[in-house]
């Protein structure tokens, strides 16, 4: 972790101390969980949670503000729901690089349905990796360390997307 980003992670896990009490006045019994909602919110401005299906939304918040509270770990989104044209943008522009495949089509993407995350930073992902499972939430290929699904049961990990099933292995 960079200096700027033990400074924001310092900030930012301040600003939800501070915020407590407020957050009390809103939601009384959650003021934790909206403390952190609203500093991670703060933290992660570009953050774009629309769209996501709601089991989804909530696992993820109540998911950050366990590694928040109990682990001091920050975890932003990146990339949530994506409606189809920009989905097919991305998938296009994924097919004139080299290598494996890293972006679906619309019709296969977990994003344009709303169950799948691409979060940040590092360590948050690490978090995820180990805990989301308790919320439902589950890394999904080799090749991408952000990207996360919402599954009632732990997927098969599968090197890529695109990948064959004969080609996964359980996903730890």
């Amino acid at each position: 972790m960079t200096t700027r980003e033990r400074i924001l992670s310092a900030t930012t896990k301040t600003l939800a101390r501070l915020l407590l009490p407020a957050a009390h006045l809103r939601s009384p019994g959650h003021a934790r969980h909206v403390a952190c909602q609203w500093a991670l919110g703060l933290r992660f401005p570009a953050e774009d949670l629309a769209g996501l299906a709601p089991e989804v939304l909530r696992a993820f918040a109540t998911a950050r503000s366990e590694a928040f509270w109990r682990h001091g770990v920050l975890i932003g989104l990146t990339s949530g729901h994506r409606d189809a044209a920009r989905q097919h943008r991305l998938y296009l522009e994924d097919q004139r690089r080299p290598g494996p495949p890293r972006v679906l089509p619309p019709a296969e993407s977990p994003h344009v349905r709303g169950v799948a995350l691409d979060v940040r930073p590092v360590e948050g992902a690490r978090w995820l990796e180990e805990h989301g499972g308790h919320h439902h939430l589950y890394r999904t290929y080799d090749n991408e360390w952000w990207h996360f699904e919402y599954r009632t049961r732990r997927p098969v990990r599968r090197p890529h997307p695109g990948a064959r099933p004969e080609d996964a292995h359980l996903g730890t």
